[in-house]
C-alpha cells in the first residue's frame, strides 16, 4: 500500500515537471547572496561567450557588501566593496577590438568600472556646497568659541528648520553620547566640511546607435534630486537634469544622440518623464502608492505598487489596464525571449510565487521554496534564457526555460470564461449588400472625388460664414483671452423714444478691467443719442453692469434700422467686441 503510495506521488511529480516549462538546473539554500534585482546582471565579462552572474551582495544584515562574480554554482571571484550597492550595470566603453563590456558597480557616492574584473576607473560624484549656517558652527568649534553640547543643539536646530541637509560629519556628531562629543569635535573640528551625495539608481543608454552591442552611457539617479548621464569614455557629465523627488526607479529607451525617453520613478510615489534637452519632467504620473517596482515592456511602463497590484501606463501617463497580486510584490525584472519576439514582465511575491505576465494576461506561475527578493533573466554560460533568483533567506535559484516552452496566455491559472471564445452569429449578406459592394468596387474613385469635392465646399462655405462673421464683428463674446467680456442689449419701449440697456460683464475669475469705452454706429438720419460714446467704469469680474441711455426715432415713415454698438480699450481702434442692436419700429410715429 505505501509502495503504491510513493509511486503514485512519485509519478504524479513527474507529469508536473513534464508540463512545467522551466528545467530545475540548481537550487542552494545556503548560498549567502543577499541582494535585489537592480544589483543582478548577466554578462560576457572576458568576451569569450561565457555569460556569468555579477551579483552586488549586502551582505547578511547588511553588513560586509561584496562583489560576487559566479560561474554556473560557483563563485568565481569575491571582492569587498566600501559601501552597500546600489545598481550593478554593464555597457561597452568603446568601439574596438575586443568588444568586451565594462562593468559598473554603484556604491555610495561612487561608480566603480571593472574591466576583465580589474578595477578599472573610479567615478565620484562632484561635491555639493555645505550649509553655511553649518560651515560658521564648525568654524566657531575650531576656535573653542563654542562647547559641543552647544554645537549639538544648533546642528539639531538647523536639521529641523534649513533646507540643505547637513553633512555626514554633522550627522554623526549628533548620534553621539555626550562623553564622546567632545573628543569628536577636537578630531573632526580641523577638517573641511564635506557635502557628498549618494547614488540612488543607475542603468545604462545607448549612445548613438540602437544595435544590441553599441557603446552605451550610464544613467545615474542621486539623492539630491538629480539625473546624470555620463559619457561612457571620458567619465564627464554630458546632461543633468533635475526631479521633484529622489529617483529609485529607472528606465530608459532610445539613443543619448538621437532621442530618448526617460522614466524615473520617486519616493513621492511620483512617475515623472523626460525627454532629450529637457532640464525637468514632462509628463508626470501620480500614483495612488507608493512605486515597488519600474518595467518597460515594448512602449508600455508596467509599475509594481505596494498595494500588491501592477498598472500599465503609457508615455504620456494614460492607465492602460490594472492587475490585481494575491501577495505583496517584492521585486520586479523583463523577461525577453527574442528567438520569439517576447516581452513580459516577472514579479516576485511575498506568497514564494513568481508570476510573468504579459500586459495583464498571465502566461506563467512559478512556486518557490522562499520568497524571491530579486529576479535576472538572460543568457547563463551557453544557455539563452536562464532564469536567476534569491531568495529573502539568502538562497540561490537557477532555472532555464525549455527550447519547446511556449507562453501561452492564461497558462498560469484558469483563462477568460468559454463565452468569450464564442463565435458570434453574424447574419448573412442580403442582395442589397451584395451590389452596394459591387458598385463602390466599380466606381470607388468617382465615389471618393465627390466625396471630396463635397468636403471642401463644406469647408469653403463655413470658412466664407467666419469670415463674414468676423468682419461685421458678430460677437456679443469677446474672443481674447486677455479682455474676458460679455455684452447683452435690451431694448424697452414703444417709441418714438427707446430706452436701450446694455448689460457689460467681466467674465474673468480674479482680474478687473479698466479703460474701455462704449461708441454706437447709427444712421443719424434715423435715430438721435445723447451721446454717441461713454466711458466705462472699473468692471469688478463676477457683477453684471447695466449702462442705459435714450434713443430717440427720428423718422415719421416706420422705417428701422440696426445699432451698432462697439466696445474699445483706450488708445485703440479694434474693438474688444461688438453687438448689432435690431431696433423696433415706432408705434407713436407710425400711427401718426
Amino acid at each position: 500500500m505505501a509502495a503504491a503510495s510513493s509511486s503514485d506521488s512519485d509519478s504524479g511529480r513527474a507529469e508536473s515537471e513534464a508540463s512545467s516549462k522551466w528545467l530545475d538546473a540548481h537550487y542552494d539554500p545556503m548560498a549567502n547572496i543577499h541582494t535585489f534585482s537592480a544589483c543582478l546582471e548577466l554578462a560576457d565579462l572576458h568576451g569569450d561567450g561565457e555569460y556569468k552572474l555579477v551579483v552586488g551582495d549586502l551582505g547578511p544584515g547588511g553588513q560586509q557588501p561584496r562583489l560576487k562574480v559566479l560561474k554556473g554554482p560557483t563563485v568565481l571571484s569575491e571582492s569587498p566593496l566600501p559601501a552597500l550597492p546600489a545598481a550593478a550595470a554593464t555597457f561597452l566603453m568603446e568601439q574596438h577590438e575586443p568588444r568586451t563590456p565594462a562593468l559598473a558597480l554603484a556604491s555610495g557616492p561612487c561608480v566603480y568600472v571593472y574591466k576583465n574584473l580589474r578595477p578599472y576607473f573610479k567615478f565620484t560624484l562632484p561635491q555639493l556646497p555645505p550649509n553655511p549656517l553649518e560651515q560658521d558652527l564648525w568654524n566657531q568649534a575650531k576656535e573653542d568659541r563654542i562647547d559641543p553640547l552647544t554645537l549639538k543643539e544648533m546642528l539639531e536646530g538647523i536639521r529641523e528648520k534649513a533646507e540643505v541637509p547637513l553633512s555626514v560629519q554633522s550627522l554623526r556628531f549628533l548620534q553621539l553620547e555626550l562623553s564622546e562629543m567632545e573628543a569628536f569635535v577636537n578630531q573632526h573640528k580641523s577638517k573641511s566640511i564635506r557635502r557628498q551625495t549618494v547614488i540612488t539608481s543607475m542603468t545604462t543608454l545607448k549612445k548613438n546607435l540602437a544595435d544590441e552591442d553599441a557603446v552605451s552611457c550610464l544613467v545615474l539617479g542621486t539623492e539630491n534630486k538629480e539625473l546624470l548621464v555620463l559619457d561612457p569614455e571620458a567619465f564627464t557629465v554630458l546632461a543633468k537634469m533635475s526631479l521633484p523627488s529622489v529617483p529609485v526607479f529607472l528606465e530608459v529607451s532610445g539613443q543619448f544622440d538621437v532621442e530618448y525617453r526617460l522614466a524615473a520613478a520617486c519616493r513621492n510615489g511620483n512617475i515623472y518623464m523626460l525627454r532629450r534637452d529637457s532640464k525637468r519632467p514632462k509628463y508626470c504620473i501620480e500614483l495612488s502608492a507608493q512605486p515597488v517596482g519600474l518595467v518597460r515592456v515594448h512602449k508600455v511602463l508596467v509599475v509594481g505598487s505596494n498595494q500588491d497590484s501592477l498598472h500599465g501606463f503609457t508615455h504620456k501617463g494614460k492607465r492602460l489596464w490594472t492587475v490585481q497580486m494575491p501577495a505583496a510584490i517584492l521585486t520586479m525584472n523583463l523577461l525577453e525571449q527574442r528567438s520569439r519576439g517576447l516581452q513580459a514582465v516577472m514579479a516576485g511575491l511575498a506568497n514564494g510565487e513568481v508570476r510573468i505576465y504579459r500586459d495583464k494576461a498571465l502566461l506563467s506561475v512559478i512556486r518557490t521554496p522562499d520568497a524571491v527578493t530579486s529576479l535576472c533573466f538572460g543568457r547563463y554560460g551557453r544557455e539563452d534564457h536562464t532564469l536567476i533568483m534569491t531568495t529573502r533567506g539568502g538562497g540561490l535559484i537557477i532555472k532555464i526555460l525549455k527550447r519547446t516552452a511556449v507562453f501561452v496566455e492564461g497558462g498560469g491559472e484558469a483563462g477568460p470564461p468559454p463565452a468569450q471564445a464564442m463565435k458570434l452569429n453574424m447574419p448573412r449578406k442580403t442582395r442589397l449588400y451584395v451590389d452596394q459592394t459591387l458598385r463602390e468596387r466599380e466606381a470607388g474613385t468617382a465615389m471618393h472625388r465627390t466625396f471630396q469635392a463635397d468636403l471642401y465646399l463644406l469647408r469653403l462655405r463655413a470658412a466664407r460664414a467666419y469670415v463674414q462673421a468676423l468682419e461685421s464683428s458678430l460677437s456679443p463674446v469677446s474672443a481674447t483671452a486677455r479682455e474676458p467680456l460679455k455684452l447683452h442689449a435690451v431694448v424697452q419701449g414703444l417709441g418714438p423714444t427707446f430706452k436701450l440697456t446694455l448689460h457689460l460683464q467681466n467674465t474673468s475669475t480674479a482680474r478687473p478691467i479698466l479703460g474701455l469705452l462704449v461708441c454706437f454706429l447709427y444712421n443719424e438720419g434715423l435715430y438721435a443719442l445723447p451721446r454717441a460714446f461713454f466711458k466705462v467704469p472699473l468692471l469688478v469680474p463676477g457683477l453684471n453692469y447695466p449702462l442705459e441711455t435714450f434713443v430717440e426715432s427720428l423718422s415719421d415713415k416706420g422705417i428701422s434700422d440696426i445699432i451698432k454698438v462697439l466696445v474699445l480699450r483706450e488708445g485703440q481702434s479694434a474693438p474688444l467686441l461688438s453687438a448689432h442692436i435690431s431696433m423696433p419700429v415706432s408705434e407713436g410715429l407710425a400711427a401718426a
